[in-house]
């Protein structure tokens, strides 16, 4: 057994590390709580939307011979945007798939049509707000830029995302995702872009998190009665 000068050193330890650490652990524990008991697809606002919306056919639509482009082609998606067909190419560029003009955005208007197709019918529109930079903790970071914001009179507090460039619907953000998004911050303590799991920050509070539960086992072996009193018969 160790001396009680060590044993007191251990239990401080402890002590201080639990002080210190309870609230992250709290976090870790109510993050967990709610992810576990929450359905993603609501969280991801499957409840708002449309089960899958359907692609319109399109006739007599150009070749990619008869587009006024000079770089060789990569990647060509048909797109539907207010009912008119389009080709996105190299990611880069939108022709009408009709007339071969190009098509630098898309306006407010074709953006409400675009979310229309993906929305609940019943969702009325509150506003639209163009935004072209967002922060590192903004509901949209990390999507095409610059874009469409799409209110809805919700309680929720309900947004669509439609990207300018190329008329694509991103995704919606309401409340419960919000809340989901905060305690994700708090579970992976990335404070900047909330994603990374490996900040020094984390690998620091798990390694301190480590070493708590290490030190709570060692002042149960110094201070148990029970280990006291084995260690008595084996030096007999």
């Amino acid at each position: 057994m160790v001396n009680r000068k060590t044993a007191k050193w251990i239990r401080k330890t402890h002590r201080y590390l639990g002080i210190f650490l309870g609230i992250q652990f709290l976090m870790w524990t109510i993050s967990g709580m709610y992810f576990s008991w929450t359905d993603i697809d609501e969280i991801h606002g499957d409840q708002f939307k449309k089960v899958a919306p359907k692609q319109k056919s399109f006739n007599d639509l150009l070749g990619t011979s008869q587009l006024d482009t000079e770089q060789p082609i990569q990647t060509l998606e048909l797109l539907e945007i207010a009912n008119e067909p389009y080709y996105w190419i190299n990611e880069t560029t939108l022709f009408n798939a009709s007339t071969g003009d190009i098509k630098n955005g898309i306006t407010r208007d074709e953006a409400k049509q675009v979310a229309t197709r993906y929305m609940l019918s019943d969702l009325k529109i509150s506003g639209i707000e163009l935004i072209d930079e967002v922060g590192d903790h903004h509901e949209y970071r990390g999507r095409p830029l610059p874009a469409y914001e799409i209110s809805y009179e919700t309680p929720q507090n309900l947004k669509a995302y439609v990207a300018i460039e190329n008329g694509a619907f991103q995704t919606v953000r309401h409340r419960d995702w919000r809340w989901f998004d905060f305690l994700w911050m708090t579970h992976t303590m990335d404070y900047q872009g909330r994603d990374n799991f490996n900040t020094l920050v984390l690998r620091g509070f798990s390694l301190l998190g480590l070493i708590t539960v290490l030190s709570g086992f060692l002042l149960w072996y110094t201070s148990s009665p029970t280990i006291r009193k084995i260690i008595k018969k084996k030096r007999k």
